[in-house]
């Protein structure tokens, strides 16, 4: 399995917008072959924080990902509401208990 952990930081004016866009790729991506969960966050902590968790079966469901160029888009406009641009980490995963 991989996990895919990613934020953002928000402008406050734009985090109505912002999180109406993630809700919207979290969506779409949950819909693609190989997709387990795709959740878009809000930190509890930092309201103007948005955070992705995100499970696929594989690396090729997570390219494939990548290549729909919905998901580039997603980028691209969310980075335009955001302070900087958004963090993402990879990781190759195995449950180790129930």
């Amino acid at each position: 399995m991989i996990l895919i952990t990613g934020s953002v930081q928000l402008r406050p004016e734009h985090r109505e917008a912002a999180f109406a866009l993630g809700i919207e790729h979290s969506a779409r991506s949950r819909a693609e072959p190989g997709c387990i969960a795709h959740n878009c966050l809000v930190d509890t902590e930092n309201p103007n924080r948005m955070a992705f968790l995100e499970e696929w079966t594989d690396m090729a469901a997570v390219k494939a990902h990548f290549a729909v160029p919905a998901s580039g888009a997603f980028v691209r406009e969310l980075s335009t509401l955001a302070v900087g641009a958004p963090e993402m980490r990879i990781y190759s995963a195995e449950q180790v208990g129930a």
